[in-house]
């Protein structure tokens, strides 16, 4: 009778099944959201920093099944070996692809192609659960790595599809709803604090147990100078304010690079916000276009779809600042704290690098996140978009400064005197 190494046997095996259980609900829900979309919906792409539904839902599987299926299973066969080319997105050491800006022209294959190829790969990742590894515990580990960060990889690719069709339905004259009104932050004012932390030096990081992306580690050490932090993001109304105030007209309050991108862009206010008489939805009142069509503005909920450059300049404006990412995480669980996650994400005041003694992950994926730290804000906590659990304190998620089509906000910080 052959050894059974302990890891498959025990915790290895009992992870396989429980990472193949999280993967049906994961591929399962990604369906769910395109379900409520036509197949001339889910083909369009609105401009080159989105994607369409179409490609998101293949190059999801692509991911699981170049990077796992084809090193650990050795018997698989490609759906089709044209889909190399069509659905891999930024990785080099894998091959060329097709241009990013184009994705939108793949009217082949067909939406019924992409759902076979799907259920082609679910089945094989099922399979999984059968392959005898157990005379190699550090092939076991790697292929379950992988898959955990596959799933991981699909639910950001989930908020992102809610992005990028927001974006495409924002650029339809009908403003079209894609699902009905989901429940808001109750109209009612909140109040607002300033919240003490005393600085010192604290850990900032992963170092598990649970997931986490190579970027958020390794769990360092960082000296805060005592701040305080506001209890919850700024409102749609303090947002208001500020463009009441003509923010936008007045160049004192950005930084230069933002106040260019207000000039070239004809920034007036946040992205989907629609201006009383605003001739594509005339209305006496501020309306906001969202994935529920159109609202009215409720000036209780967070305000959403800024860049980092009206982040910063609303902060400059108020007489305070944006935090730092460390800052934020080290407040994250302070009680009063409101929004931290599920809400908005929000834009801190920190540029997207790598922390002292990172090394990304090895493979393939080494590509994942560390090429792109360089030109890139980074945005702390989890939007409303979020897939449940899949955010955590130690989340970093970046964009380009200039960036507006995602769930991003911003909340308060200032100096202690």
């Amino acid at each position: 009778m052959p050894h059974r190494d302990p890891l498959f046997t025990h915790s290895g095996v009992d992870r396989l099944h429980a990472l193949l259980n999280q993967f049906v609900a994961v591929r399962a829900h990604s369906i769910a959201l395109a379900a409520p979309l036509s197949a001339e919906d889910q083909c369009v792409q609105s401009m080159p920093d989105a994607s369409p539904t179409k490609w998101h839902l293949a190059h999801t599987t692509w991911f699981f099944e170049t990077l796992l299926l084809q090193p650990f299973a050795t018997a698989y066969q490609p759906f089709d070996s044209d889909y190399a080319y069509l659905f891999n997105s930024y990785y080099e050491a894998l091959g060329p692809r097709h241009p990013r800006p184009q994705r939108g022209l793949l009217t082949r294959p067909a939406l019924a192609d992409i759902h076979a190829y799907r259920d082609y790969v679910d089945a094989a990742i099922a399979a999984l659960a059968r392959m005898d590894v157990a005379q190699n515990a550090v092939k076991l580990d790697a292929m379950l790595s992988l898959l955990e960060l596959g799933l991981h990889h699909e639910q950001q690719h989930q908020e992102l599809l809610l992005t990028d069709l927001q974006h495409l339905f924002s650029c339809n004259p009908l403003l079209p709803a894609y699902r009905s009104s989901r429940p808001l932050r109750a109209d009612v004012p909140q109040k607002f604090q300033w919240l003490r932390h005393p600085g010192g030096v604290v850990s900032i990081g992963h170092e598990g147990p649970g997931f986490a992306f190579d970027n958020e580690t390794p769990l360092h050490q960082r000296l805060l100078t005592p701040f305080e932090i506001a209890s919850q993001p700024v409102s749609c109304g303090d947002f208001l304010a500020f463009i009441e105030d003509g923010g936008y007209s007045d160049p004192q309050w950005w930084l230069s690079e933002g106040w260019a991108q207000v000039q070239a862009q004809s920034w007036h206010a946040p992205a989907y916000w629609l201006a009383p008489n605003d001739p594509r939805h005339p209305n006496e009142t501020w309306q906001v276009f969202g994935l529920e069509g159109v609202q009215p503005l409720h000036f209780n909920a967070s305000v959403a779809h800024i860049s980092f450059f009206e982040a910063a300049a609303y902060a400059e404006w108020a007489g305070a600042r944006l935090p730092t990412e460390h800052e934020w995480e080290a407040a994250f669980g302070m009680p009063g704290l409101s929004g931290m996650q599920g809400d908005v994400w929000q834009w801190t005041r920190s540029a997207y690098e790598p922390y002292p003694g990172f090394r990304p992950r090895a493979g393939a994926t080494r590509e994942y996140n560390g090429k792109f730290m360089v030109g890139q804000q980074v945005l702390r906590g989890s939007s409303h978009a979020t897939p449940a659990g899949h955010a955590r304190a130690s989340y970093r998620n970046f964009f380009p400064p200039a960036t507006r089509w995602q769930f991003a906000g911003l909340r308060l910080a200032r100096d202690i005197a």
